[in-house]
């Protein structure tokens, strides 16, 4: 199973937490700009690739941002108090590596003196990057910055591990998309969101500007395919994966119906999403305006919001086969 390594690992290393997403938003654009029919950037920071077309406007949307820290405080030791930027959780950070966009590498630790981890907070938790006390550590870090976890990228012949891929994996597949796509005959805006794991942000303020007849959203999700797991039924290599409900989210019927039809045309491997927790850049989208039936495309993925998500190569052909088989049909059929 085969994907543009070069182009995913690119993606999952650039610098760009939520809010900060002007690395990530250039090298989309550099990649993007000669395949599309406009291109440009809003007033927050979303980018929006457009080719026309005479048909339904189509809306999809990949968020670019990713989960990161905020340095709230530096101790008189030179130790760093942070804030989650996003669904950061304190057991999944303890040991863990982070790097500042300066390059400034700390290591996530917990106080000795936290007895009930079952407690345990942010609060408890601080980033060492070595400093001898306050002042040599604000030489290099200071109140407000920010830095994302600080791993490699992983890549054998069925997995992706890495950070980051919630949601570098979408815009993955949408820039492939992009690429591929020869003609449509739908009004096509490829939308890279921001601040989406700040409350879908991006989606909201873009998806009222374009006012489109139609949202699909390309995200990951959660699997149950672990020892121990809740309950759900979605698993790594059993295909993409096609949203019925998230937190945010109740897929329309006529879109859920269309992604289930062209999924059996094609002959893609699917699986259907019922999540209980979360939420999407389509559950900003389908509340615009009037209302703009949506769905997601989903990509199985194992230990999200960590320095290590794990995706399997065939569920992220699976979901590129059906973002683009979606688009090469004539959507005003099915809506």
């Amino acid at each position: 199973m085969t994907i543009e390594s070069g182009l995913l690992k690119n993606l999952t290393q650039i610098f760009s937490p939520s809010g900060y997403e002007d690395s990530i938003r250039d090298f989309i654009r550099e990649e993007i700009k000669e395949y599309v029919d406009e291109i440009f950037i809003d007033k927050l920071g979303n980018l929006i690739a457009r080719k026309k077309g005479n048909g339904k406007k189509i809306m999809v949307a990949a968020h670019m941002d990713q989960i990161g820290m905020m340095i709230t405080n530096i101790d008189n030791n030179g130790f760093l108090r942070f804030t989650g930027i996003g669904g950061v959780f304190p057991h999944h950070v303890i040991g863990q590596k982070v790097i500042f966009e300066n390059k400034t590498v700390g290591i996530i630790e917990m106080e000795e003196k936290i007895e009930n981890k079952d407690k345990l907070k942010l609060k408890d938790l601080y980033i060492d990057i070595g400093a001898k006390d306050k002042s040599e550590a604000m030489k290099t870090v200071n109140i407000g910055d920010t830095c994302v976890f600080h791993s490699e990228y992983h890549e054998d012949d069925n997995r992706v591990v890495t950070k980051a891929l919630d949601d570098r994996i979408g815009c993955y597949i949408l820039i492939k998309t992009i690429k591929d796509l020869i003609e449509s005959p739908n009004d096509i805006y490829f939308t890279f969101t921001v601040q989406e794991e700040l409350g879908l942000r991006g989606a909201k303020t873009s998806a009222f500007f374009i006012e489109p007849d139609l949202g699909i959203s390309v995200d990951i999700t959660g699997c149950g395919d672990t020892p121990n797991a809740e309950l759900f039924a979605v698993k790594l290599d059993g295909g993409t994966a096609i949203k019925v409900k998230d937190n945010y989210l109740i897929t329309h019927p006529k879109v859920k119906n269309l992604m289930v039809n062209i999924a059996k045309e094609n002959e893609i491997k699917y699986q259907m999403e019922v999540l209980e927790y979360g939420g999407t850049d389509s559950g900003a989208i389908h509340t615009s305006k009037s209302g703009v039936p949506s769905g997601v495309i989903s990509v199985p993925t194992r230990y999200s919001h960590t320095d290590h998500e794990t995706v399997f190569k065939s569920d992220v052909n699976a979901s590129l086969r059906l973002l683009m088989a979606i688009l090469q049909k004539d959507v005003s059929l099915y809506l």
